[in-house]
């Protein structure tokens, strides 16, 4: 890894992703990590046909569409990164971008609700290793203060993703039919499965690729489960996923049940969206001035604090719809300053193992925030109060068991003198 001047982003620019350049190199991490949200997003506006093509009539039910991808997600990264810390990125990351794009045809063809579910779990399955690899490839590449940068700046990028894909989506919707999506999905697969294969170098040297046999894979495992920071980390980014989870998961029903939006309610889900794309530009810029802690904890207490206010406006009467706006836009802010903070700060004690660590840093962060977010998505019930008070719970326990009891020892906001 090469160490360079760390006050101009353009120049952190690693040998082992040569001949790539510092801003291809950010553009086609942001592309293959975008499956994700953009295979979830898009989804969004389809819910109602999707219902109406398979006559379901349980709206809570449709969520499964959602969470069923990201099951397949978080299961998936359980053997991702042992698979790419001893074949390499590179081959994982195209098996994994090929069976994304021929899960997307089994979509675009299933005849029942149940085959549609099963496309998505495989879809699931092979985001995963899009999601691993590009942390891994990261990782690979960067440390410390510049690796949290450089993820603040693909974030920014791939957080775009989801401001732009519900109103996409609609745009779908109204032109065509549910099915189309799938098809747009495959498309976006198969150019970023092209670019990745042509430009993206394999940045995992042969030296330091590890065996895949079980008493090392379980090493492996352990060393990055018994890591304080690395644990502590997943847990609290599991937190806060989860309530994120739960706003996507019952986002359609809150903008057009609660406040009657319409096919209007994707413009509102993107203006909250557009405070995760705000804050992975501050970060990039400010990260390594102030430190990974510094912002992160600053970010979950302001999380926490919003996430009060919520509760308390739900449980008087109900929250006016320009406050739901503003509230869940600082939300989506505090976690866009958040997540790719606890990411760099738990993977990087990791770097010797960083595929295995960031493919169960994944599992555990994704499983936990589909369990929570699932948890609150199901139990809404008309109103905004079981949303409000599972964030509330989710962002507590995150701030008060995981930052404070496990990792900090109640030392938030002060920098490490090597990391953040």
């Amino acid at each position: 890894m090469t160490d360079v001047n760390a006050n101009n982003a353009t120049t952190w620019v690693s040998s082992t992703h040569r001949p790539m350049g510092f801003p291809e190199f950010v553009l086609v991490v942001a592309s293959i990590m975008a499956l994700n949200p953009l295979a979830m997003d898009m989804m969004l506006p389809a819910l109602p046909d999707i219902g109406s093509s398979f006559h379901i009539a349980n709206a809570n039910r449709l969520q499964a569409v959602l969470s069923a991808f990201m099951i397949g997600f978080g299961i998936g990264q359980f053997a991702i990164g042992p698979l790419s810390d001893r074949f390499g990125r590179r081959p994982v990351l195209l098996t994994g971008m090929v069976l994304y794009n021929a899960a997307s045809l089994v979509a675009i063809l299933a005849p029942s609700f149940e085959t549609l579910l099963i496309a998505r779990v495989l879809q699931g399955l092979g985001t995963s290793a899009t999601r691993v690899i590009a942390i891994s490839i990261v990782r690979d590449c960067y440390a410390g203060r510049r690796m949290a940068g450089v993820m603040s700046l693909v974030m920014m990028i791939f957080i775009a993703v989801p401001v732009i894909a519900p109103s996409f989506g609609q745009a779908v919707m109204l032109a065509s039919q549910w099915r189309v999506i799938f098809v747009i999905l495959a498309a976006y697969g198969v150019l970023a499965m092209l670019w990745s294969a042509v430009r993206l170098p394999e940045t995992l040297p042969l030296a330091e690729r590890r065996s895949i046999a079980i008493p090392e894979v379980l090493g492996a495992f352990r060393q990055t489960v018994t890591n304080r920071q690395t644990l502590g980390y997943a847990l609290a980014a599991g937190g806060v996923q989860g309530a994120m989870f739960a706003f996507v998961f019952s986002s359609q029903q809150v903008f057009t049940g609660i406040y009657h939006l319409g096919h209007y309610f994707t413009l509102a889900f993107a203006a909250c969206a557009v405070g995760v794309a705000i804050a992975g530009f501050l970060n990039a810029r400010f990260v390594g001035r102030l430190g990974m802690r510094v912002i992160s904890h600053g970010a979950l207490v302001g999380y926490v604090l919003v996430s009060g206010v919520m509760l308390q406006a739900a449980a008087n009467g109900g929250v006016p719809f320009a406050l739901y706006m503003v509230l869940t836009a600082l939300s989506l802010f505090g976690f866009g300053l958040m997540f790719a903070n606890f990411t760099a700060l738990a993977m990087e004690p990791q770097g010797h193992i960083a595929g295995t660590a960031s493919s169960l840093f994944g599992s555990i962060t994704t499983l936990l925030g589909i369990a929570i977010g699932y948890a609150i998505g199901q139990s809404y019930d008309g109103t905004l109060l079981p949303f409000a008070t599972g964030a509330l719970l989710s962002t507590l326990t995150a701030l008060g068991v995981v930052l404070v009891v496990v990792v900090e020892k109640g030392r938030l906001f002060r920098p490490h003198k090597t990391t953040g």
